[in-house]
C-alpha cells in the first residue's frame, strides 16, 4: 500500500499563523504592532522556505543516491537479408534433350556401381563394353536431336531391363551356397548379355540411318556434277560400298590380337635369360 506523504504548512501558512499568534498578544491594529507582526511574519515565511528548499534538495539527492537497476536487454541478432539464389544457367538443349542425358547419366552410374561390386571379369567386360555403347548412343541425343525418339526408347525399356538383370545377378553373385536356381540364373544372364551388347551396337547404328541417307544424297549429287563436267571415273563413289569398306576395318580390326601385356613380357624376359 502506498503511504501518503505529509506536506509543510509552508510560506503562506507560516505568515498565518504568526500573524494570528500575535493578535493575541499584541495589538496589531496599531502601527507598530502591525509591523512587529508584519516583519516577524516576512522573517518566518523566509524560514520557512529555506527549510522547505532544503528539504526538497535533501529528498532530491537521497533519490539521486540510489543505484538505478537496469534491465540488461540482448539485443536480438540481425537477421541476414535473404540472399537470392542464383539464376540457374539455361541449358544450351532442349527440354527433350536434357532429360535424354540427365538419365543416361544415372543409368551409367548405376551401371558403374554394378562394375564394381560384380566379382566376375567377363561380366566386368561385357559391362564395361555395355557403358561405352550407351554413352554413344545417349551422347547421339546431343549431335542429332532428331533421333530423340528412338534414343528414349532405348532408355526406357532396354537400359533399365539390362540394369534390372545385372542387379539380380550382383545380389545372386554375393551368396555364398549356390543352388541350381541361381547358378542357372546366372548363366542365363551371362548369355543374354552377349546378346544384348549386339542388339546396343544395332541400336547405335540405327541412329546413323538417316546421316548415312545424307551423306548418300550428297555423294550422288557430287557423282552428278562430276560427270557433268567430264571429271567422274573409276572413282565414282556409293555409299554402299562405302559401309561395307568402314564395316571390314572395323572387323579387322576387333580380330587382330591383343597387345601382348607388361606381365607376359616380362615372362618372356625370364624365360629368354633362362634359356641364355
Amino acid at each position: 500500500m502506498r503511504r501518503k506523504r505529509r506536506r509543510g504548512i509552508g510560506p503562506v501558512g507560516t505568515i498565518v499563523l504568526i500573524w494570528v499568534f500575535f493578535a493575541f498578544i499584541l495589538p496589531v491594529l496599531r502601527l507598530s504592532g502591525g509591523l512587529i507582526a508584519a516583519g516577524l511574519a516576512i522573517m518566518a515565511s523566509v524560514w520557512a522556505a529555506n527549510a522547505l528548499r532544503r528539504k526538497a534538495e535533501k529528498r532530491k539527492d537521497e533519490q539521486a543516491a540510489i543505484p538505478v537497476q537496469y534491465t540488461e536487454v540482448t539485443p536480438e541478432p540481425e537477421k541476414p537479408a535473404a540472399q537470392e539464389a542464383p539464376a540457374a544457367e539455361p541449358s544450351p538443349y532442349s527440354p527433350e534433350v536434357q532429360a535424354v542425358i540427365q538419365e543416361g547419366r544415372t543409368a551409367l552410374k548405376e551401371m558403374g556401381r554394378l562394375y564394381a561390386s560384380i566379382p566376375n571379369p567377363e561380366i566386368r567386360s561385357r559391362i564395361n563394353e555395355l557403358m561405352s555403347v550407351s554413352d554413344k548412343i545417349i551422347r547421339d541425343a546431343i549431335d542429332d536431336p532428331a533421333d530423340v525418339p528412338q534414343i528414349r526408347k532405348f532408355l526406357d525399356f532396354y537400359l533399365p531391363t539390362t540394369i534390372r538383370l545385372l542387379n539380380a545377378y550382383d545380389r545372386m553373385s554375393a551368396q555364398e551356397f549356390g543352388g541350381e536356381n541361381i547358378t542357372g540364373s546366372m548363366q542365363r544372364i551371362e548369355e543374354m548379355l552377349d546378346t544384348t551388347i549386339a542388339a546396343y551396337k544395332k541400336q547405335l547404328d540405327a541412329l546413323f540411318a538417316n546421316q548415312a541417307a545424307d551423306i548418300q544424297m550428297d555423294i550422288d549429287t557430287m557423282n552428278t556434277m562430276l560427270a557433268r563436267e567430264g571429271l567422274g571415273g573409276k572413282g565414282y563413289l556409293d555409299i554402299k560400298d562405302f559401309m561395307k569398306q568402314y564395316e571390314q576395318q572395323q572387323s579387322a580390326a576387333e580380330a587382330a590380337p591383343a597387345p601382348a601385356s607388361d606381365t607376359s613380357s616380362e615372362q618372356t624376359m625370364k624365360g629368354s635369360t633362362s634359356h641364355g
